[in-house]
């Protein structure tokens, strides 16, 4: 609003306009039209430049000098400047936020193009509720902090179709399209890769995503002018800007896959690969620009951000290829972000005050763990905001660890609840000794108990992942798998009273552990049940399934590859209860969506709820079990189809329980919900009640990404 001022004309604003104003602080595009409209410019350029923390307006005057507005207030000369504005933007006072310049051609190019156009993929019939899409958001910022073109974002989980993106390519012609997809996808993206192909000028075209990163060598075979983004695409994004204006070769872009020309010219085309990025302690590389936020909120959809990338282990069956090594932000980077976060937040104050930290391992490893943990939850407490994340199991027990490890470890986690910790996700996968080795999950079941004690007794909120089926376990395997699972020796009741080391010392006592109990199943912990294992590409756990002959056909398009189990009815149960879960996904991920951006006791009727889906997941599993013990352990064509349609009987049969009982349990939930959400949660229970199908919709992703 000063720089139109300082532009030249006065213009007395209304508190509406002051707030339409603070909303397109976040809104590069938008501003830049709210300033041409408040304006006289007399044909003028308006340049709208720079990251949410520094936006930067560069404004033409009339008689075609420039005004320079950094919007945060700091001066112009403590911005890190790109190199390539030597020379060519020079600024008259760079110790003012405002200030005249003067700027040459090849810098009004340079901040006008590429116009680039960033794009997420999305099924909506698979996940009902958004969340806010990070991927495009962080690639965004790093764009913007180049000072070089324009960003727009597109998000499908907001509204947009397949047939609007091809339409606003072709009318708005972007110079570089950015495509980011996932599990479940891969359909998705070659529509719009077709579509692209068919253009007479079509744009630069970069995908990235988890499962594109998987089945590189497929997009590419279809695609030959494609790029991949094979990493975290900061970087990348601004190396491809880079390429765009001719500073930097194809080659020297980092972290991508491409086409080209074999050596020695020979016909034809071979895969090549530049150097990935290093994952890095700086939170730059991170950090979201907000543009789509407001309206995930509008969607009732929820608020993620990133606090580390990366992990501490080597799972087995997480291919690490386009994840890399932990590496962590400083708190301090933080509290600017959370500020702007707040404010969209105060727009939505039906939407609970609530951060998603999206991070592998939130706690990491090293001499100062303990302290960065507990700094970022001192930032996000001070902001206001609860907050949720994931770790790994071993951030609570280990075996190799003395009794003080352990009591401040639990100290900690108390006192991550104390600061606004409303739940964390623990990757536990099994509690059986075979299949952990198996896993490479680097922890033993009973390491596994302790830390789930230690963590109820000392009132921490957690959620569980496990992997109930894998192409390797054998049938005792899996019946420890459900006694484990019906473990009512695992969730104990908060014990504010009791200090961390007398937690530490109780969890191992079994008379303390009986005191203490809940009784409740530690099924009602698991996030999702009756999970199976994928064969991803790339990931260890593959190749020991390759290793042991149960290997079947690759699958590029989803990343994985087909196997066979061990125990052949074993194999059957795990796709049955594939099945189970993909016919009650939609109406599970709604409750799940429903309870983050709810507080109080909506959000617990809404969990609660949750767990009869979870009660009727393990009766099915116990009744699996029966099922493939009445089974011979020798595959016929007869037996497979008895054990199929035993299989199926029990499915059925526990599915017109479930639904009876979902019937009152849904009702109940929407007397509590807002009338928005009570319509979401009907929308989605009808749709699921009258479906009498038994599909796949292949939207899984066992490193929960």
């Amino acid at each position: 609003m000063r720089a139109c001022q300082a532009a030249g004309r006065e213009h007395r604003f209304t508190q509406q306009e002051r707030e339409t104003a603070e909303k397109l602080l976040t809104d590069p595009l938008g501003l830049r039209s709210f300033l041409h409209d408040c304006l006289d410019t007399r044909g003028g350029q308006i340049h709208v430049a720079g990251t949410l923390d520094r936006r930067l307006v560069l404004i033409q005057r009339p008689d075609h000098s420039w005004i320079i507005a950094d919007l945060s207030g700091l001066a112009h000369s403590t911005r890190s400047w790109p190199a390539w504005t030597d020379g060519h933007v020079s600024i008259d006072t760079p110790g003012t936020w405002l200030s005249t310049a003067a700027l040459d051609d090849y810098a009004e190019l340079r901040l006008s193009r590429p116009r680039v156009l960033l794009v997420a993929l999305y099924h909506p019939e698979h996940f009902p509720l958004p969340r806010f899409p990070l991927g495009i958001s962080d690639v965004a910022r790093a764009a913007r902090a180049t000072l070089m073109g324009e960003v727009s974002l597109v998000d499908m989980q907001l509204g947009a179709t397949l047939p609007g993106i091809i339409k606003r390519v072709t009318t708005e012609s972007p110079d570089i399209l950015g495509i980011s997809a996932t599990f479940g996808q891969h359909d998705m993206m070659t529509e719009l890769l077709d579509a692209l192909s068919l253009l007479p000028e079509p744009p630069l075209v970069i995908a990235g995503g988890s499962l594109t990163a998987r089945n590189e060598a497929l997009l590419l075979a279809r695609y030959p002018q494609l790029l991949i983004a094979r990493g975290a695409g900061e970087t990348t994004i601004q190396g491809l800007l880079a390429h765009w204006h001719g500073d930097i070769d194809r080659e020297q872009i980092v972290g991508i896959g491409y086409t080209g020309a074999p050596r020695g010219g020979a016909l034809g085309l071979v895969r090549r690969r530049t150097a990935k990025p290093v994952n890095r302690l700086l939170a730059d590389d991170i950090l979201p620009e907000l543009d789509l936020l407001p309206s995930t909120f509008e969607f009732y959809g929820v608020a993620q951000i990133e606090g580390s990338r990366g992990c501490t282990n080597f799972c087995s069956f997480c291919p690490r290829g386009h994840k890399g090594q932990w590496a962590g932000a400083a708190p301090q980077a933080f509290p600017w972000l959370l500020t702007q976060l707040g404010r969209i937040f105060d727009r939505y104050p039906h939407i609970s005050r609530t951060l998603y930290l999206v991070d592998e391992e939130f706690i990491g490893r090293g001499p100062d763990a303990v302290d960065r943990a507990l700094g970022m939850a001192a930032t996000l407490h001070a902001a206001g905001f609860a907050w949720e994340t994931s770790c790994r199991i071993d951030q609570v027990a280990r075996p190799d660890r003395d009794v003080g490890w352990h009591a401040e470890r639990a100290a900690m986690w108390r006192t991550l609840v104390e600061r606004g910790l409303r739940r964390c996700l623990f990757g536990v996968e099994s509690g059986v000794d075979s299949i952990l080795e198996r896993f490479n999950k680097e922890t033993t079941g009973e390491q596994n108990a302790l830390a789930i004690r230690t963590l109820s007794a000392l009132g921490v909120p957690t959620r569980f992942t496990y992997i109930t089926f894998d192409h390797l376990m054998t049938l005792e395997e899996l019946r420890a798998t459900y006694v484990f699972q019906g473990r009512t020796d695992l969730l104990l009741r908060p014990l504010p009273h009791l200090s961390p080391g007398e937690i530490v010392e109780g969890v191992r006592d079994p008379d303390f552990v009986a005191a203490a109990s809940t009784g409740r199943p530690f099924h009602t912990g698991i996030s999702y049940m009756l999970v199976s294992m994928e064969c991803l590409l790339g990931a260890a756990y593959t190749r020991q399934v390759q290793q042991a002959g149960l290997a079947g056909e690759v699958r590029p398009a989803m990343g994985r590859q087909d196997a066979e189990f061990a125990d052949w009815r074993i194999g059957e149960a795990s796709e049955w209860a594939q099945l189970w879960v993909d016919r009650n996904f939609a109406l599970d991920y709604t409750l799940k969506s429903l309870e983050k951006v709810l507080d109080g006791a909506p959000r617990h009727t809404v969990r609660e709820a949750r767990v009869v889906l979870k009660d009727a997941s393990f009766t099915v599993l116990g009744l699996m079990i029966q099922v493939i013990d009445r089974s011979p352990l020798h595959r016929s064509p007869v037996a497979r189809t008895a054990l199929r349609g035993a299989l199926r009987a029990e499915l059925d049969a526990q599915h017109a329980v479930l639904r009876a009982r979902m019937g009152v349990v849904a009702e109940q939930v929407a007397r509590c919900l807002p009338v928005d959400h009570a319509k979401t949660l009907e929308r989605e229970y009808r749709r699921w009640e009258e479906s009498r199908e038994w599909r796949l919709i292949n939207a899984a992703d066992p490193c929960g990404t």
